[in-house]
Order: structure tokens, then sequence, then C-alpha cells
């Protein structure tokens, strides 16, 4: 193997690239709107939640009940009838409705235990799930403060102290951009190498490959070398400019060292990448092919969803997957600072998997560039 010709033909591939309006286009869109959005769109709490109110009572209290409900958590309460409630939630119109009974205010003040009906839109969930709580919270409330006639709750028997580490503030957005920055550095490696075979069949420019004084083992390594550069440095621009930039995200550890596990990650995805590109015959099939190892590896690698809330079965699985072990890798230096002697069972995990996905890959392309021969 000649690093000479390692390197010019990594060179031509970066070329490629440059010339490929589209694929640029998708580099940095990846790695910048769609950083943005991804941190931005889920809400971070309960957010202008539509909610109706039926008021049957029209007392005091139930106008101490409307009025509590109010932006940024609700929109402002449409007061309907009891008749409009199932067709405004069958429309989508209302996310809850709270159903205030008559004499609530008489049966409350009498020492009774009246029911409010609430009713909720279980179809958008993050909104029920949370939202749900704060119905419940506020009617508690107001109720006890209409009874005491004073604003302020007793003392609880147990005062709890909370700190959350790494996150004092709960911002999602923290969260939502760095994953987004994993996700993408996974998608795009696969995606770049994957296409830059398949676009070399397509154009014919592999057969004068097969005519140069150049092995399979060189064409490959300077497929995993360029591309791999690219979405690297894609990653640490996107880091320095979107996330800490523009988000405001702060990193508590090194991003050198979090660059080092990308480029070990690299190495195993864009060996992924060019084994796809052998099996599938074009672009359309390596779209599809695409779908169906990408999402396994992004949404069962631990940063959607925490591991240990998986079946035991899948969490065995997905060791062999070098995400699982990137995520964490990424999440323990980006989010908790952590330094090399916490996470290099993570970079040895990642090296020893694209040691052979890469031994794999290189199987196959030399069969498919024997065959082609």
């Amino acid at each position: 193997m000649r690093g000479a010709n390692i390197l010019r033909l990594g060179v031509k591939e970066l070329r490629s690239v440059w010339r490929d309006p589209m694929m640029l286009f998708l580099i940095v869109f990846s790695f910048s709107f769609s950083i943005y959005t991804a941190a931005t769109s889920i809400p971070e709490s309960l957010h202008r939640a539509p909610i109706a109110i039926v008021d049957e009572d029209h007392s005091q209290l139930s106008d101490r009940l409307i009025g509590a409900f109010y932006p940024p958590y609700f929109t402002t309460p449409a007061l309907v009838t009891q008749d409009a409630v199932d067709g405004g939630m069958d429309a989508g119109e209302y996310t809850f409705a709270v159903d205030i009974p008559p004499n609530l205010q008489r049966d409350v003040l009498a020492g009774r235990q009246p029911t409010v009906q609430t009713n909720i839109d279980a179809t958008r969930m993050s909104q029920a799930f949370v939202g749900a709580g704060y119905v419940q919270q506020i009617l508690t409330a107001e109720v006890q403060e209409f009874v005491q006639r004073h604003r302020g709750a007793a003392d609880p028997p147990v005062t709890l102290a909370i700190r959350a580490r790494f996150n004092p503030s709960l911002t999602e957005s923290w969260f939502g951009s760095v994953m987004e920055v994993i996700n993408h550095v996974t998608m795009l490696s696969i995606i770049l190498t994957g296409a830059a075979l398949i676009r070399e069949r397509e154009h014919g420019t592999i057969e004068h490959l097969l005519v140069m004084p150049v092995t399979p083992l060189e064409i490959m390594v300077s497929k995993v070398w360029s591309m791999g550069l690219v979405v690297l440095v894609a990653c640490f621009a996107s880091i320095i400019v979107m996330v800490e930039g523009v988000l405001g995200v702060p990193i508590e550890g090194s991003v050198a060292l979090f660059l080092f596990g990308a480029a070990l990650h690299l190495f195993a995805t864009t060996s992924m990448g060019i084994f796809m590109g052998t099996i599938a015959r074009s672009m359309p099939q390596f779209g599809l092919l695409l779908m169906l190892v990408l999402l396994p590896l992004q949404m069962l690698s631990g940063g959607m969803t925490p591991r240990e809330s998986m079946p035991a079965f899948v969490r065995d699985i997905m060791l062999a997957a070098p995400t699982t072990h990137f995520v964490r890798l990424a999440q323990a230096i980006l989010y908790r600072g952590a330094g090399f002697g916490v996470v290099w069972p993570q970079f040895v995990a990642i090296a020893a998997i694209g040691a052979v996905f890469f031994a794999i890959a290189l199987a196959r392309f030399r069969k498919t560039i024997g065959a082609m021969a």
C-alpha cells in the first residue's frame, strides 16, 4: 500500500464532493440549520397548549379557575358549551377541555369533594403527559387558596433539595443540539462513502481505477480518510459555531478528545458505507438500504432513549454497533467533562468494531472489484 496513491485518490474524492452542489448543501444544512431546528423545535415545557373551559358554575371560584390558565403555558381559554367540547377535540382545536360542574363553589365551601372533569387529547403525546400535571396542580392550588382566603402553601414535612448536574436550568436545547450533531456524524459518513462508490460505478470511473496501479485497499482507504475528513471538519465547525456560538450550549469537556473519538467512529461508519455501496446497485437502492440501517443505529444507540429502558436482548445486540459506544463517549465528554481515563473503554470498543467492519467491507469490495475486472 503506497501513501502517494492513497493521498491522490483521497484528493480526487474531495474534489468530487466540492463539485457536487447537492452534497455540499446536504453537509451544510445537516450541520447548521438542522442542528438549530432540532434544538429549538421541541418546547422545553408546556407551551401554548389550546384549552377550552365549560363553566357551569358561574361563581367567583370558577372565575378564578378560568383566570389561572394563561400564556405561555396555555392559550387564552376558550369558553364553550358542553355540547361543543367533543366536536372541538375531534377537530383538534383543543388539547385540554375542563368542565367546571354546577355548584362547585357551594360544594367546596360545604366541605364536599366535587369532581372537575378534564378531557385530554392524548394524540398530542408531549403536551398530554406534561399538561395533565399542570392542570391538576393549577386547579388544586386555586381551590386551596380560595378556601384558605390567602395565597401560599403550608410548609411540607420534608423539603426536597434538587441539584441538577451538568444542565442546571434543565434546558432541552442543550441535549437536542449535541445529539443531533452525533446523529449527523453517523448519517453523513455512511451517505458520503456509499454515494462516492455508487457514483463511480454509475459514471464508469471505477473501470479507470481498475487499470491503474492501485489496489482495492488503497481505493477503500482513500475514500475512508477523505469522506471522514469532510464529516470531521463539518462536525468541528458545527460544535464551535452552532452549538457553542448560536445556541449557547456550554461544552464541559475537551472538544479535541471528542473529535478523536469521532474520528474512530468515522472509521467504522465509513466502512459501513462502502459495504452498503457494494450491495446497492443504484442511489435509490442505497437510500432504501440506508433507512434500514440508519434508523436502528440512531434510535437504539441510547441517544433518544436510555439503554436501561430497552429490553436486554436489544441492549446486547446494540453492543455490536459503533453508535452505542460513540453516544456514551460523546455524552460523557461533552456533557460531563469526562477525560480519557473515563471513556477509554468506549475508544477501545469503537476501534475494535471499526476494524471488523473495515475488514468485512474490504473483503466485499475486493469481491466486487474482482467481478468487474
